[in-house]
């Protein structure tokens, strides 16, 4: 069920992104996806009734949570942080250029 939210939230970001005309509104949709398999990768990782695996002298064996998407996730933040700033830099020029962020007015304002 909860990976079902995933892939809902994830549709969500790319309606946006296919339907919407103003380049805030795509970038909110990528940053939605972005943000949606990032939670699909913690849902990989999780167990239930799980742990932390952190092993110590004379620990059992437990259920222990993954902690490799974790891991994953972090990196991934850190990159779509870096792909959110550069898109809004070019979306900041874009609109000195043309004045505007609906995509039909800069396509027919190409030149």
């Amino acid at each position: 069920m909860v990976f079902f939210l995933s892939f809902v939230i994830f549709l969500i970001g790319l309606y946006c992104v296919i339907t919407k005309k103003n380049l805030l509104k795509i970038v909110m949709g990528i940053v939605i996806m972005e943000y949606a398999v990032n939670f699909f990768l913690v849902l990989l990782g999780y167990r239930k009734a799980g742990v932390a695996p952190i092993v110590v002298e004379g620990a059992r064996k437990a259920n222990f949570v993954d902690p490799l998407p974790q891991a994953m996730v972090l990196t991934a933040i850190v990159i779509s942080i870096a792909t959110l700033a550069f898109i809004v830099a070019m979306c900041i020029r874009i609109y000195e250029k043309y004045h505007t962020f609906d995509v039909t007015e800069i396509r027919r304002l190409k030149g």
